[in-house]
């Protein structure tokens, strides 16, 4: 069997179009659009990629608001607690100056009441006496002069028959009194008054003070 090559030269009109017509460009781009519709994907591909995608931007910023409302719910609560101490120290100033104006008020108090009632020694020399025991040997009272008048005055005959002795010193003040025996000293000044009332309060002041 031979074979015969023919030449293009050779070739008739009508050959040339029919071997060209098998790689026609309506053919070519035929084959290419069902390539491109094959690589193209489909509506619940598209759909699950969709899906997939928002979850994981939900899941993201979920995390992300976590996050600043932790650091949030923390900076509130560090300024709360920071509140809660100016009100803790504000509530202490506010009671020592409550205190403190009391105290003045007591002391004006009691220094109103030795100058219009005079006699209260009598009540604080007897209260003195009556803790002492029964038997007292060199018993004796100081005070301020002016309170030993009052005191020899209303009670000078009645001490003097249980042994008492009145003795003064001007810088006591007046309104208190020292009381002393051969076995007991009690000091029944003021000043020694107002400062045990404050200890039990907590308060270290003097009277001066």
């Amino acid at each position: 069997m031979s074979s015969t090559i023919i030449h293009k030269e050779q070739m008739t009109a009508f050959e040339r179009w029919e071997l060209a017509s098998f790689n026609s460009p309506s053919e070519a781009n035929s084959q290419s659009e069902s390539k491109e519709k094959a690589s193209l994907p489909s509506v619940t591909e598209v759909e699950n990629i969709r899906t997939q995608a928002y979850q994981e931007a939900y899941q993201e910023g979920y995390a992300a608001g976590m996050q600043q409302a932790s650091n949030e719910a923390t900076t509130i609560n560090q300024l709360l607690q920071s509140l809660q101490e100016e009100l803790n120290h504000l509530d202490e100033d506010v009671s020592k100056s409550l205190l403190d104006l009391s105290l003045e008020v007591a002391k004006k108090m009691v220094h109103e009441t030795i100058q219009v009632k005079p006699e209260v020694i009598l009540e604080i020399v007897s209260a003195a006496i009556s803790s002492l025991p029964l038997i007292n040997q060199n018993a004796h009272l100081i005070l301020h002069p002016d309170d030993a008048e009052i005191l020899r005055l209303h009670m000078g005959l009645q001490l003097s028959h249980a042994g008492w002795k009145i003795f003064t010193d001007a810088e006591i003040l007046r309104g208190g009194c020292r009381v002393e025996t051969s076995h007991t000293h009690i000091d029944a000044t003021l000043e020694a008054r107002w400062k045990s009332i404050l200890r039990r309060m907590g308060q270290d002041k003097s009277w001066l003070a």
